[in-house]
């Protein structure tokens, strides 16, 4: 694979500015616009998410024993490293949207692509854990297996553990996605000090995926109650 000469960012790389949609008065607007749009679509996904977490809460506090139970099949040692390849990869992409204001492309480049690795690793490892659960018989459904009068209960806590982390690796899948876009861009000459928006953006997304993390691990992994 061939990859394209870099340079360091001049004045002259900046003299065309980027093409500004008709409906914005100018760049600025524009990037502002699009920073209050990333924004209020991750009010909506923090509804979205609130509610899945809300439910957790509330079959917890109703069968502690079931969870604390359930507490015990997980596999504490992956989901820490998971935690630590997530945390790795928003320090990663920080540094991408730095570079990216500084008009270091081929930095940027390089730290977004590194971005996408932790992404794929992250999934990784989860679809390692998600087959142990499929083989341990802990899947929710007509194959779950379960020995004890907490049966149902417990297939619960792995209903919503499966929703939760389903729906938080397709979004990490998302993010790969806008992100092999970005790296493209990149890779083209797209952005410089003057107009790093969609990277800025897209940073803010991943770092939205991140956090969601945060609070699955403990809540999923480190919170067993007293049998």
């Amino acid at each position: 694979m061939s990859f394209p000469h870099w340079r360091k960012s001049t004045v002259s790389d900046h003299a065309h500015p980027t093409p500004v949609a008709h409906q914005f008065d100018d760049r600025e607007q524009q990037t502002e616009v699009g920073r209050l749009g990333m924004w209020l679509f991750l009010a909506t996904e923090i509804l979205f998410f609130g509610g899945l977490f809300t439910a957790y809460l509330v079959m917890r506090w109703k069968w502690p024993e079931a969870f604390a139970v359930a507490n015990s099949k997980m596999d504490v040692t992956l989901g820490a490293i998971n935690t630590a390849v997530l945390l790795t990869s928003s320090l990663t992409m920080a540094l991408g949207v730095r570079a990216a204001q500084l008009g270091r492309g081929k930095g940027s480049f390089a730290l977004i692509i590194a971005t996408m690795v932790f992404g794929l690793a992250f999934l990784g490892i989860k679809a390692v854990e998600y087959a142990r659960k499929f083989q341990e018989g802990l899947f929710p459904g007509p194959g779950f297996v379960f020995e004890g009068a907490t049966g149902r209960q417990v297939e619960t806590f792995f209903s919503l553990y499966f929703m939760m982390t389903g729906l938080h690796a397709l979004h990490m899948v998302v993010g790969i996605g806008i992100l092999t876009v970005i790296a493209a861009m990149i890779r083209r000459g797209r952005f410089s000090p003057d107009y790093y928006a969609p990277v800025e953006i897209s940073g803010l997304y991943w770092h939205f995926v991140d956090i969601i993390w945060i609070f699955l691990f403990p809540l999923l992994y480190l919170i067993h109650p007293h049998l």
